[in-house]
C-alpha cells in the first residue's frame, strides 16, 4: 500500500507525519470553512474542548456553546467581510488560562476559504513572572549547550 503525501508550499509531509504532528503539539486547531461549517479539527490527548467525529460537517454554532454564539457570528462576519483577519484573546476557563485565536483563511487570489481557531492552555506561561522565565531560559540554555 502506498502511503498518501500531501504537497504543500514548502515542502511535502505523508500523511502518517501530518497526523503525527497534530496529535503531538499542544495546541488544538479546529478548521471552518467560507460556509462556516466544522471540516476538520486536530485531536490530541491535550485538547481542551474534546471534539468527536459527530462535529464534523456541522455549522460552527452547532458545535460552540450557546452563550458564545453571539461572539462567534461576530468574529466570523467579520472575516467574511475582510474587517479583521485575526482576533485573540486569552480567557480563564476551568481554573486555567486558555488562549484562542482566529485566524481568516485566504486563497492566492484573496478569497476568504474559511478561519482556523487554535486554542492553547497558557496557564503555565501566566504564572511565571519574567524573572522565573529568565531563569527557566538560563536553566534550558545551560542543560543544552
Amino acid at each position: 500500500m502506498t502511503q498518501s503525501t500531501v504537497e504543500l508550499a514548502t515542502g511535502s509531509l505523508r500523511l502518517e507525519q501530518l497526523n503525527a504532528i497534530f496529535a503531538t503539539i499542544d495546541q488544538e486547531f479546529d478548521f471552518i470553512d467560507e460556509n462556516d461549517i466544522v471540516r476538520w479539527y486536530s485531536n490530541n490527548s491535550h485538547r481542551l474542548f474534546k471534539r468527536d467525529p459527530s462535529k464534523l460537517n456541522q455549522h460552527v454554532l452547532d458545535v460552540h456553546p450557546a452563550h458564545s454564539a453571539g461572539r462567534v457570528k461576530q468574529v466570523l462576519a467579520e472575516m467574511h467581510n475582510g474587517a479583521t483577519g485575526k482576533v485573540a484573546m486569552t480567557v480563564p476557563i476551568r481554573g486555567k488560562q486558555v488562549h484562542m485565536a482566529f485566524y481568516a483563511l485566504h486563497n492566492p487570489a484573496g478569497d476568504y476559504v474559511g478561519c482556523i481557531e487554535v486554542t492553547e492552555d497558557v496557564t503555565e506561561y501566566t504564572k511565571t513572572t519574567w524573572l522565573g522565565n529568565l531563569l527557566k531560559l538560563m536553566k534550558l540554555t545551560k542543560k543544552y549547550k
